[in-house]
């Protein structure tokens, strides 16, 4: 099946970014201990000096939060093609791509890493707020969407996952299945019935900086306090509102698609709702992969041999049909079991704004979910 975004007919957003508007905003997130901190830029030094050290072979030194079952199989496809050397640190479940950004902050006077592959964006712009990145061209960025390339020249994405609704086929028959997030609102469907992920945390505090970068202020609050004041079934992870729905515990709930897409290839009852796809409506939130350079990386040339490649088609293609992205930055055919995103549209949102807006979102989801 043919995938492609339709970008036809997107909706502006409605707002600026909080410091438009006189507000101060707060810079970062959460960093890790400070202890943690050394002992792991100690033990990659050592780890990444062993691997290097005395050696006249090419190297390139790759941190990423692309899960490693993914994201390993296409760094060693390298390697065989080019002969670079591919150290990847990979990233730590336990703090996922903040633990990796916090890393490469500790490690700004004195980089270890050439490329920072994201599996997401904001920590991506988290790190190009700090200067921990370097501005770079490449000739596989081309035929990226201008949605997807940061106009500074410090970014590129490649295929994203989207925020979608995924729906038991159980319980709810096709005309009853939800077609916009503000269904998650609609008295129709029980409240009980009806889950997300805490909007303060992954992917899901993604898409609420979205939604306050496209809506404005009051009018997200607003959105999540109803889903508060509605008693929807608020949890722990995308990975759990898809298994609660899986499980019937749930008749549909907001989640990505790579884990919609595990539910469907396990032979669950659900299917994927991309939301607010007709007409007028603001589109479905894609979060793409997301390639950057290091400032001062020591090994450029092997790091730009690297970047190249990355943002290839083929890589592209790579991911799409591995199952950890579903919806490509650029006009591709791809064959993947999980879902038909032709046709689908986009939100248009500026993700310098989206990132603007994460910690005034999150003090404020804060104060709505957490008593």
């Amino acid at each position: 099946m043919a995938f492609g975004l339709n970008r036809d007919g997107w909706n502006e957003p409605r707002v600026k970014s909080p410091r438009a508007s006189g507000q101060r905003v707060v810079r970062g997130m959460q960093v890790l201990a400070m202890v943690a901190i050394v002992l792991l830029v100690a033990a990659g030094a050592v780890s990444l000096a062993a691997c290097g050290g005395g050696s006249d072979d090419r190297m390139v030194v790759v941190y990423t939060s692309v899960d490693q079952m993914y994201s390993e199989p296409i760094l060693k496809e390298f390697e065989e093609r080019t002969g670079i050397k591919v150290q990847a640190v990979y990233d730590v479940e336990a703090t996922k791509t903040v633990g990796l950004a916090n890393r490469l902050i500790s490690e700004k006077d004195r980089p270890l890493a050439d490329v920072f592959w994201n599996g997401e964006i904001l920590e991506t712009l988290r790190l190009k707020d700090e200067g921990v990145l370097a501005r770079f061209e490449s000739p596989s960025g081309a035929a990226i969407s201008p949605q997807f390339v940061d106009p500074e020249g410090y970014w590129v994405g490649i295929a994203g996952r989207a925020r979608v609704i995924i729906v038991n086929t159980d319980l709810l028959s096709p005309d009853e299945y939800p077609v916009s997030i503000y269904d998650l609102l609609d008295s129709r469907w029980p409240a009980d019935q009806v889950g997300i992920a805490y909007p303060m945390f992954g992917t899901t505090s993604t898409h609420a900086a979205a939604l306050y970068a496209y809506l404005g202020e009051d009018e997200a609050r607003a959105y999540f306090q109803g889903l508060a004041d509605r008693g929807v079934r608020v949890v722990d992870g995308n990975s759990v509102t898809k298994d609660m729905v899986a499980a019937g515990q749930l008749a549909f709930a907001l989640t990505d698609t790579d884990d919609a897409c595990l539910a469907i290839k396990d032979g669950s009852p659900v299917t994927v709702v991309f939301p607010d796809q007709l007409e007028g409506g603001m589109g479905t939130l894609v979060i793409p992969n997301t390639v950057a350079l290091i400032n001062g990386a020591p090994h450029p040339e092997e790091a730009q041999v690297l970047i190249d490649y990355l943002l290839s088609e083929e890589v592209e293609r790579a991911v799409m049909e591995s199952g950890w992205s579903h919806l490509p930055v650029r006009a591709v055919a791809v064959e993947q079991e999980c879902f038909d995103v032709t046709g689908i549209v986009s939100m248009n949102v500026e993700y310098e704004l989206l990132f603007d807006w994460l910690e005034p979102s999150r003090s404020e989801l804060s104060e709505i979910f957490i008593r």
